[in-house]
């Protein structure tokens, strides 16, 4: 198991992305896969309010409601640790306090749960202070509807102030960072100013989001055949 730093939450290293429960994941397929990640040995299932608002005839929301649902049959709450989002909903966009605030409750809702293990700032909201959004996520702490507070599509420097306010005012802390990264988009986490350095400075968790680059990297957009087909095209183009 693997502590998340600044907390009590141990976790596999690998977590599971839930964005699409409710979207090209039925319920039942869903719940199939919380069973088996679960059996696996993982724990930590990632979410969002939004999720999955863009698909025909959903409006946001469908995979909490999906995870919630299977909490509820189960019974299995003290098994999962949940990290969800605020910000992409269509009811509630955005990072303004009185957005937070309604938000987080209609999570709660969906999760069938008191209490969410991470919740993250999901895009910034360049409308806000950071003073004001990192006040309303440290109330969120204090009244036990979150228990720890992330952030997610940042630039570098708002992270970081964020972390120094927190620091400065006595509030609630980030203790985890999402950025993109995989092998084809590595820059924005290895560059020396960048989120990993970010996150070694402040001891912070580092979850990458898009980890197979939306699944180009198992190779499911192109067979074998089509692979080589196009190196051997790219190949004569050079010799030419």
């Amino acid at each position: 198991m693997t502590r998340i730093p600044g907390t009590d939450l141990d976790i596999r290293p690998l977590v599971l992305g839930a964005n699409t429960f409710g979207w090209t994941a039925d319920e039942h397929d869903s719940h199939t896969i919380l069973d088996a990640f679960l059996g696996a040995g993982g724990s930590l299932v990632d979410t969002a309010d939004g999720y999955s608002h863009w698909a025909d005839g959903n409006n946001g929301g469908e995979s909490e409601r999906i995870i919630g649902s299977w909490v509820e049959k189960g019974g299995r709450r003290d098994d999962i640790v949940i990290a969800t989002k605020v910000a992409t909903h269509p009811e509630f966009k955005g990072l303004a306090p009185e957005n937070i605030s309604a938000a987080v409750d209609a999570s709660l809702a969906r999760l069938h749960t008191d209490h969410i293990d991470l919740y993250y700032a999901h895009f910034d909201d360049d409308t806000q202070q950071i003073e004001d959004m990192a006040a309303a996520f440290d109330k969120l702490v204090k009244a036990g509807k979150v228990r720890w507070v992330g952030l997610s599509n940042f630039s570098v420097a708002r992270e970081q102030k964020w972390l120094e306010v927190a620091e400065h005012e006595g509030l609630a802390s980030p203790v985890a960072l999402q950025p993109q990264y995989n092998l084809l988009h590595r820059a924005d986490v290895e560059d020396p100013q960048g989120y990993g350095q970010l996150a070694s400075e402040y001891s912070l968790a580092l979850f990458p989001y898009f980890s197979l680059a939306s699944g180009f990297l198992t190779g499911k957009y192109a067979t074998r055949d089509a692979v080589s087909y196009t190196h051997l095209t790219l190949s004569t183009k050079r010799i030419v």
